[in-house]
């Protein structure tokens, strides 16, 4: 009996890299080829961009390729016990923590399992790297990256988004990869939010911050990043304005605005009831919704309604009640806000929506009651998780205190030690 070769494929285009790690497998025996699903690929920082059918057809046009299968999960443990391969090929590019964590996870296996790794030297030229640089760029185009969020609410368990609001802050959202034991994980999308937004240029959050200044920071973002923009829309201003902004989002490449059931002048909804705040009545916002529906021109774009019931005290019944009119006017989802420090009323209503509708997602943002997990939340039917502010609370206490600490010292040295360098912030960064 011969022996058995397998390698593992994240990719949806085949180049002269994967043909030489080909090549090289079949030295060894017979070769079997991995086709990465698509949960796995998310988590590993290559969305799909077609399916896991097509991909595996791709695979089956290589010659020397005896048998495809799909590979469910980043590491190799379901593989062995499956497969029980000879050899492994793998690139040598081991560099990232993430490959890091393969690559411990394959010396493992190949251990336990008398297997031997054999490691191909990366194919880098000018040709591979202009396949790879226009496979990112694909994602980012606006008809490519307008459809992600629907794809990725089907992929997902619950689509982890957090808050950005510049081009750094998007390169963060965009690169950062956690390890942890043999999960790989990252975030699915980014949140631009008005409270941010007008922070970072030092305005208050009352929707003093026009659209044309809200769009060149998505314009920031979306220069460098490829992920899912979910837009905070506050209360989507009137009826008449808003159809236009769902037009400039959509052609932008947005994937979803969120706008809240609110009128007159915006205040934060954690301020609650301590400042005064209208609710909108449900056929107005009805409309609004209506409107923007019926002006997008895809079917990617989602309008999202935000429903304040629970901030302003007016109860569960009309939070349910507003969630069944706004998905009936054509919202593509709900997202259901709480200031409370624990998530009970949150969960409530997801499992009271959840019985009656399957189908619709909701949008959760566990800013106040931030105990709970996203796993739990899935758990009662939620499928997205908003950070709504982090990124921007975490940079401003770090800020003062490097100021602070030179004005106090009259010299930045004493505050080095907590700064990260430029060399490394520089990195971040891709050239063209």
């Amino acid at each position: 009996m011969g022996k058995s070769v397998y390698t593992c494929f994240c990719t949806d285009v085949i180049h002269e890299g994967h043909i030489n790690l080909i090549n090289e497998a079949k030295k060894y025996g017979d070769v079997t080829v991995g086709v990465l699903a698509d949960e796995a690929m998310v988590r590993y920082n290559r969305f799909p961009s077609i399916s896991v059918e097509e991909r595996i057809e791709l695979v089956k046009g290589i010659e020397g390729v005896s048998n495809v299968v799909v590979q469910n999960k980043i590491m190799y443990d379901e593989i062995f016990e499956q497969l029980h391969p000879d050899y492994v090929i793998h690139g040598d590019n081991w560099s990232a923590p993430s490959m890091q964590a393969i690559h411990e996870n394959l010396i493992a296996l190949t251990k336990k399992y008398g297997a031997e790794l054999i490691e191909v030297p990366y194919t880098r030229n000018e040709r591979v790297a202009k396949i790879d640089k226009q496979m990112r760029e694909k994602l980012a185009m606006p008809e490519f990256r307008r459809g992600r969020l629907r794809k990725a609410l089907k992929i997902c368990p619950i689509v982890k988004t957090i808050e950005v609001h510049s081009g750094l802050t998007g390169l963060i959202a965009e690169k950062t990869v956690v390890v942890d034991g043999e999960n790989v994980d990252q975030f699915d999308a980014m949140w631009i939010s008005s409270l941010c937004d007008s922070t970072d240029k030092g305005k208050p959050d009352i929707e003093l911050v026009d659209m044309t200044s809200r769009f060149r920071t998505i314009d920031d973002v979306m220069e460098v990043t490829t992920k899912p923009i979910i837009f905070d829309g506050d209360t989507g201003g009137l009826t008449e304005h808003f159809v236009y902004t769902v037009r400039s989002l959509e052609r932008m490449g947005v994937s979803a605005v969120i706008i809240e059931d609110k009128t007159g002048l915006k205040k934060n909804s954690l301020f609650g009831t301590e400042v005064e705040q209208t609710q909108d009545s449900i056929e107005n916002f009805s409309a609004k919704i209506a409107a923007g529906k019926r002006a997008q021109l895809s079917d990617d774009f989602m309008i999202i309604a935000r429903i304040e019931s629970l901030i302003l005290e007016r109860g569960m019944e009309d939070a349910l009640t507003r969630a069944r009119a706004f998905v009936k006017a054509g919202a593509d989802g709900i997202m259901i806000h709480s200031r409370r420090k624990e998530p009970d009323e949150i969960l409530e209503f997801c499992d009271k929506f959840r019985a009656e509708d399957k189908e619709t997602p909701i949008v959760v943002v566990p800013s106040s009651y931030n105990t709970i997990t996203e796993a739990e939340l899935a758990a009662h039917g939620a499928n997205i998780c908003i950070y709504a502010n982090q990124l921007l609370r975490a940079a401003f206490p770090a800020m003062e205190n490097a100021a602070k600490s030179i004005l106090t010292h009259h010299r930045a040295k004493e505050i080095d030690s907590e700064l990260m360098s430029i060399k490394n912030i520089i990195t971040l960064i891709d050239e063209l």
